[in-house]
């Protein structure tokens, strides 16, 4: 289904309020989802896409994962719901925009188990641990969801 038109981002977050008046949305420089506060982050130019997409982790009840995996999985789902929600409000979801930043999660989740001795891809052992199954090697990886990723070998 396609949009007619796309709604400002002020008539959408209106439409949001109104549909799921539990929710909480506030004006930000950054979009995002924070668990802690309950609360969905907006910036004035955030994409609706974008901005249901976030909403759909909040309606999910999304919070922290311990396996990297899982925030793949995470991503994943919201934007399932993103659509759900999107039909609901008569809307779509722009899937470039979905699938590029799905890609960017794969993407963070290669980097990180691309093992650094050997360049073979490994498995996460423990959170933020893992272990190549070709040389033996295990690395620790940062958080890096918004800073440059970094490997550290702990053995081999």
């Amino acid at each position: 289904m396609a949009a007619t038109s796309t709604p400002s981002i002020s008539s959408l977050v209106a439409r949001l309020c109104a549909q799921y008046p539990d929710l909480r949305l506030e004006v930000s420089d950054d979009l995002s989802w924070n668990p802690t506060k309950q609360t969905v982050y907006y910036a004035a130019d955030s994409t609706a896409s974008d901005l249901l997409h976030e909403v759909g982790h909040a309606l999910l009840g999304h919070k922290d994962f311990k396996r990297d995996i899982r925030l793949l999985e995470m991503e994943r789902d919201a934007w399932t719901k993103a659509r759900d929600i999107a039909a609901s409000l008569d809307l779509s979801i722009d899937e470039e925009i979905a699938t590029a930043h799905l890609d960017t999660y794969r993407d963070w989740l290669h980097a990180r188990s691309t093992c650094p001795k050997c360049g073979e891809t490994g498995l996460e052992t423990d959170t933020h641990i893992y272990s190549c199954l070709s040389c033996g090697a295990r690395w620790r990886v940062n958080d890096a969801r918004r800073h440059a990723l970094r490997r550290y070998i702990v053995s081999k």
